[in-house]
């Protein structure tokens, strides 16, 4: 267990500024939405048409889905790293990008 008097306050790993918006949603978020597990029609059938931010720009959810290998997905990290190994991961762009 972990002894409250000796943790201390770290800056956050990524430091959130005032640049430009970055359009559509992370998977994660899409994925938090929804239950599992879940079938890949369910899921386009619920999220279809949201907007997620891949690096070369931001696509809809049912774009992607018919990539995907699987059909049945027990678990949220299962999802989203199916989705990732489609889209990809890294620098998204922002708007004005």
């Amino acid at each position: 267990m972990a002894d409250d008097d000796e943790e201390t306050e770290e800056a956050p790993a990524v430091e959130l500024g005032e640049g430009e918006s970055v359009e559509g949603a992370p998977i994660a978020r899409v994925a938090s939405r929804l239950t599992w597990p879940k079938e890949r029609s369910e899921i386009e059938r619920q999220e279809g048409d949201a907007v997620i931010r891949t690096p070369d720009g931001p696509t809809t959810l049912a774009d992607v889905l018919p990539e995907t290998d699987t059909t049945y997905f027990d678990r949220r990290q299962e999802f989203v790293d199916e989705v990732e190994a489609v889209v990809g991961t890294g620098p998204v762009a922002t708007a004005d990008e």
